[in-house]
């Protein structure tokens, strides 16, 4: 049986990585699967800024904003290495509450801002990765 994407991990534009939620519900397997993906944008050990678009977003399930709490957690070395900033496109006050209630799981590692447009998180993200 196929997955639906939780969410899409465009690298086409590296160092700048867009991570679009497709606004279909989490499953154990497409949420590992978006996972994994988020680890693979760290392959090259390059510095990057992600732009993760959740315009379209749905609530993810309680285990699933474990999972990513924990993901943060595992990585956040990885993270700081590599990673100039993160910026969350959250038009959805309640999608914005998820993001609260990870980060109070486990605080985000590097920086990061949550904007309404994805232009305005763009334009964030490359005036990030100019940074030293």
């Amino acid at each position: 049986m196929k997955t639906t994407s939780y969410a899409r991990v465009d690298q086409t534009a590296f160092p700048l990585i867009t991570v679009t939620f497709t606004g279909e519900k989490s499953t154990n397997a497409n949420f590992k699967a978006y996972l994994k993906e988020l680890d693979d944008c760290y392959f090259a050990q390059q510095k990057l800024a992600i732009v993760f678009d959740a315009s379209q977003a749905v609530v993810p399930r309680i285990s699933h904003q474990i999972l990513q709490a924990n993901w943060l957690k595992e990585n956040t070395s990885l993270m700081q290495d590599y990673c100039k900033g993160t910026a969350y496109v959250i038009p959805n006050k309640t999608i914005q509450w998820v993001l609260k209630m990870i980060f109070l799981l486990q605080k985000q590692p590097v920086p990061y801002e949550v904007f309404s447009t994805y232009k305005d998180a763009q334009v964030w993200c490359w005036s990030q990765l100019q940074k030293d």
